[in-house]
């Protein structure tokens, strides 16, 4: 039994194993720089099945063991032919065609790149992106991306609240290395829980995400893949500090403990501890706080045996005091003598990957996930206490093999989930077990040329929400070169965790009810809802530089949904939706290469999200129905003898006026008019790269110091009935600015 035990803890996932063999092909430097060469084309000799390396180098290929003799080319540089007599990675360096002194070749990794291959439309977002700007946790490494919109949730706790599709996070699956990770009680503050230099890369999947991942993905998926011990720098050095006095260290230590193990000790704190009250009503612009978060990561590779694994433990806590600047905690606190809050998290998580390939069916492969996560926040606004402890187990195991050839593949498997949550809210206690077996089965089919579709079901049966199928289906198609045509369409079904979602109802005086309380959930049913998207990615030469264009309309309908209603000025709601809940979402994004070095994107995105609340049908509050978006980055030619190089980059955001919810029932000092200003603002970064080993960065945020004059309504009363923080549609402290340094040993 003992044995047993220890194999459940050690269950995890393969990345993406499928019947392939995959590689990285990087640059032949004299500084041995990992450089990756993106757009290699990798071929078996003698036969048509090939594939190109994406934005770090890396290709996966089908395997047969009739394939013998592997060819790498690159346009400038000498070509390599491999020979392969059993599936295992392979790590590749090709040598430029001229060795003369007076040339020099090099390749730019582009930091954002759309595929013109998959069946869903994914974005994938490289950790040289992550470092455009002042990213130390993930909720800040969305602001040069015009499919991700970021805000604030509320004018006290500094908290950023991302949407998708002009839905909230909460309809967004989000993952760590395709684990849950974001989700339950750790939605409200869990992306700021995740460090950016953690990050590998960023996947961003519009529409309905695969079944594999579970049933509850709405409006797309965002997955964070994490360092990898054995690739990241031996030693690594993030120090940050901004003009507010916030400050950040990060530090990533890892080591090859053995051939086949290594592991990586990742720790980042951050902390700010000096009060800022810019607009002079009393309160506090950001939080104080601190935040220590520590992760010990093992990395298992055996490539003869078809073996790869990840075994992850890590720990955080996270504290954050807000309110007015007088208030004090050991005196104030439960009082009226001045209004304050405090939130406390402590949280646990254990995650372990294994993946198994057959080597001698390398088209046969196995993965397990398994993760524990124990999350625990004590927290109070004001007079307001919410608390809440979620213990979690997530597990999941995966079957990828083909039918007939590697055009047909199929992943198969089953998954188990658990969710515990004891809340007190509202003055009452709130407690429920969430369990939850499901099966699922995906079909994808590649012609190797022009259509590519991947169709999934899943079956789940839910010890609250019943027993229901999730099904979803994704198309490519290419009509002519160096296009993508493509559709989607899924279901997705969840519990709403009204409070720990929304934990901002609770720095109000509006009182909280929960209506038509026949439901499993808080007395609600769950939420369901459909989601339709079409997508066309074209790309072209524009005066002889690179360039693309994306156009893509989405569409998401609710047949259920929990309806968080802010339209009486006293009351915040929860009720089951009776009617219509819609968002559509159009967005025309256009990326150029305008000369070398220099990149521009710029997008423009018009919603339309309308709910039927009991009072009649209304847009969505604070989503903004136009917005415009741009983006420039230039970097200097790399200087091959020391490897010092400028980047510059600058990104501006546009809003159009955001509905308030409805004020009229307030005395008329604390009306707000029906809508918000226009905002623009303006972000900007200069990189200094002294060296492959050390850099140095300086960079503004709101440059033209656009702010939201009074952004807390009832400011001068936090403790009567008008007083309400929510009102929040742009930045509330103004300028900031920012420098810092990175360092590291490869």
């Amino acid at each position: 039994m003992k044995n047993i035990v220890v194999l459940l803890l050690l269950l995890p996932h393969i990345i993406s194993a499928q019947q392939t063999i995959e590689g990285v092909i990087t640059e032949a430097t004299q500084t041995n720089e990992n450089i990756p060469l993106v757009g290699a084309n990798v071929f078996w000799l003698n036969t048509s099945v090939g594939a190109f390396t994406d934005i770090d180098g890396k290709f996966s290929i089908p395997y047969e063991p009739t394939y013998k003799k592997l060819v790498i080319s690159f346009v400038g540089y000498k070509s390599d032919t491999l020979t392969i007599d059993t599936p295992k990675f392979i790590q590749h360096a090709l040598q430029a065609t001229s060795e003369l002194d007076e040339i020099t070749l090099t390749g730019r990794k582009q930091a954002t790149t759309k595929s013109y291959l998959k069946s869903q439309n994914v974005i994938t977002v490289s950790s040289d992106e992550l470092l455009k700007a002042a990213c130390c946790n993930l909720s800040e490494s969305f602001e040069t991306n015009p499919s991700i919109d970021v805000n604030f949730t509320d004018a006290l706790t500094g908290t950023r609240q991302i949407k998708m599709l002009g839905l909230t996070s909460r309809y967004i699956l989000i993952t760590t290395e395709n684990i849950p990770s974001i989700r339950g009680a750790s939605q409200a503050f869990g992306l700021s829980f995740i460090p950016g230099t953690w990050v590998e890369s960023i996947q961003i999947t519009k529409g309905a995400g695969s079944v594999v991942n579970g049933f509850e993905s709405i409006a797309g998926q965002i997955n964070a893949e994490l360092q990898k011990p054995s690739s990241d720098d031996r030693f690594f050095l993030n120090l940050f500090g901004m003009t507010n006095q916030r400050l950040e260290l990060n530090a990533h230590i890892n080591s090859k403990v053995s051939d086949k193990w290594s592991t990586g000790l990742y720790v980042h704190g951050n902390t700010l501890q000096e009060s800022h009250d810019v607009n002079d009503d009393g309160f506090l612009d950001m939080p104080l706080y601190n935040q220590i978060n520590v992760m010990n990561r093992w990395q298992y590779t055996n490539p003869e045996k078809g073996l790869v694994s990840f075994i992850n433990l890590r720990y955080l806590n996270d504290s954050k005091q807000a309110g007015q600047v007088d208030f004090d905690p050991d005196r104030d606190k439960f009082t009226t003598n001045a209004w304050g809050s405090e939130i406390d998290t402590e949280r646990f998580e254990l995650s372990t990957k294994l993946g198994y390939v057959n080597p001698e069916v390398p088209w046969q492969s196995l993965g397990i996930q398994f993760a524990f996560s124990t999350h625990n926040q004590e927290s109070y606004f004001g007079l307001n206490r919410y608390d809440i402890n979620h213990n979690s187990i997530y597990s999941n195991a995966i079957y990828n093999t083909i039918i007939s050839d590697s055009r047909h593949k199929i992943k198969t498997g089953l998954g188990f989930t658990y969710d515990h949550y004891d809340e007190f809210a509202i003055g009452q206690e709130f407690e429920r077990t969430e369990r939850s077996a499901g099966a699922f089965f995906e079909y994808s089919y590649d012609n190797l040329d022009k259509l590519t579709l991947t169709a999934g079901l899943r079956f789940d049966t839910h010890n609250l929400l019943g027993e229901f199928l999730t099904p979803r289906l994704h198309v490519r198609y290419t009509p002519w070169e160096k296009s993508a045509l493509r559709a989607s369409i899924g279901r997705g079904k969840r519990s709403a965790n009204i409070f720990a979602e929304n934990q901002s109802i609770f720095a109000t005086s509006r009182s909280i009810n929960i209506l038509n309380t026949n439901g499993s959930i808080y007395g609600l049913n769950p939420e369901i809802a459909w989601n339709y998207g079409i997508s066309y990615l074209q790309g072209f030469n524009l005066f002889g530089r690179k360039a693309d264009i994306t156009f893509d309309f989405y569409r998401t309908d609710f047949q259920d949904q929990v309806v968080i209603d802010w339209e009486n000025a006293q009351e915040v709601n929860f009720y089951n939706l009776e009617g219509k809940s819609f968002a559509n979402s159009f967005q025309v994004e256009l990326n150029y290469n305008a000369f070398k070095g220099f990149d521009f994107r710029t997008a423009y995105k018009y919603y339309d999200v309308q709910i039927d609340y009991n009072s009649g049908r209304e847009m969505v509050p604070l989503i903004p129905t136009h917005r415009v978006f741009a983006n420039a980055g230039y970097e200097t030619t790399l200087n091959p003898e020391n490897g010092s190089q400028w980047k510059f980059d600058i990104t501006y955001n546009w809003l159009s006026e955001q509905r308030f919810a409805s004020t009229a029932a307030n005395p008329t000092q604390f009306r707000l008019p029906n809508e918000s200003p226009t905002v623009g603002t303006l972000n900007a970064q200069v990189t200094k790269v002294f060296s492959p080993k050390f850099e140095v960065y300086l960079g503004g945020e709101n440059i033209t110091n656009v702010r939201q004059s009074d952004p807390i309504l009832g400011a001068n009363d936090p403790f009567g009935s008008n007083f309400d923080t929510t009102f929040v549609y742009g930045p509330i402290f103004g300028s900031m600015y920012y420098t810092g340094l990175r360092y590291r040993i490869n």
